[in-house]
């Protein structure tokens, strides 16, 4: 595994079918040419992910749809045009260009263009599509600088192409339109009023819904246990768990339980600030050698919407992961 700033070194990696580590603005992704099924497969094998469970296509900005998708509505270009790049991630009808391997087999395929300079920079370069989950194994909790790509995978990357820290933080929001409707299927970096407004009312996702990166009921799990709960439960919480237990909430919420008897792990008191930190300080968490993480919920109200959809999957039951 090579790490470094090279993007000609990434892109013949890309072109030879290897596997790229590269930073978003949302975590750093695993990246491989979406085109071809033998160099996505080698993302699947590294992860341990479900062959199923499809990947996201990142584009370069200004990358026609028509190229990676057919059937497109109206709504879809205008969302594209508003958002992108940015952390969306749109659900179309899969076009010829895609690999079935990077959709599951599905016929659906979720592209996006990331608002990542280094990200674009790589995705000029190349001059195609990029397939790309999370750097890290499946269902553990999401890298947002190059060092957490490096201590999660290792050798299994070929290249891992530096970008600094991510500065969102959690991954994308990932909006279906391939059924005349728009769906919410994954809450993240773009809040839901953003896309509303140009959407009207987000659906919520019904069993026909296409699947989607990261809705399993466990995944950005760390390897100690997470409860995630509202602010005035977490004093209850930490007088039940056993063992070594810490508590993750905002600075501010740590006014009203001056003697918690836990580590304390103090998020930013706004909810951007909280989306930023959220991954790392649960690495930082598991590498202290806690045993129970009690996480404090935020409002479900801009990104607090994501922050609280990745602190209840990490709390989800861990036999999902598989």
């Amino acid at each position: 595994m090579e790490r470094g700033t090279d993007i000609a070194r990434a892109v013949a990696v890309l072109r030879r079918g290897g596997l790229v580590a590269f930073p978003t603005e949302t975590v750093y992704g695993l990246g491989a040419d979406a085109s071809r099924d033998d160099a996505v497969a080698r993302i699947f094998a590294v992860k341990g992910r479900p062959r199923a469970h499809p990947l996201i296509v990142h584009l370069a900005e200004g990358a026609h749809l028509d190229d990676w998708a057919i059937e497109i509505p109206d709504v879809a270009r205008r969302l594209a045009a508003a958002a992108w790049p940015g952390p969306l991630t749109i659900i179309l009808k899969r076009g010829p260009r895609v690999a079935l391997a990077t959709t599951g087999g599905a016929d659906t395929v979720g592209l996006r263009v990331p608002a990542h300079p280094v990200a674009q920079a790589l995705l000029r370069a190349f001059g195609g599509g990029i397939a790309a989950p999370s750097a890290n194994r499946f269902g553990a909790v999401s890298p947002t600088t190059a060092e957490h790509v490096v201590a999660d995978l290792g050798e299994d990357v070929d290249y891992v192409l530096d970008g600094g820290a991510c500065e969102v933080g959690v991954e994308s929001t990932i909006v279906d339109l391939s059924r005349g409707r728009a769906v919410l299927l994954r809450p993240g970096g773009l809040a839901r009023a953003a896309i509303e407004a140009i959407t009207g009312p987000l659906a919520v996702a019904d069993v026909a819904a296409p699947a989607a990166p990261g809705t399993l009921a466990s995944h950005y799990a760390p390897r100690a246990q997470v409860i995630a709960v509202a602010p005035a439960d977490v004093p209850r919480e930490v007088a039940a768990a056993r063992g070594r237990v810490a508590v993750l909430a905002p600075a501010s919420a740590f006014l009203a339980w001056p003697e918690l008897g836990a580590i304390a792990h103090h998020l930013p008191d706004d909810v951007a600030g909280m989306a930023r930190e959220l991954y790392a300080a649960l690495r930082d968490l598991d590498a202290s050698g806690v045993d129970v993480v009690i996480a404090a919920l935020p409002p479900a109200a801009g990104l607090g919407e994501a922050v609280g959809d990745r602190l209840l999957r990490a709390a989800g039951p861990r036999k999902n992961e598989t």
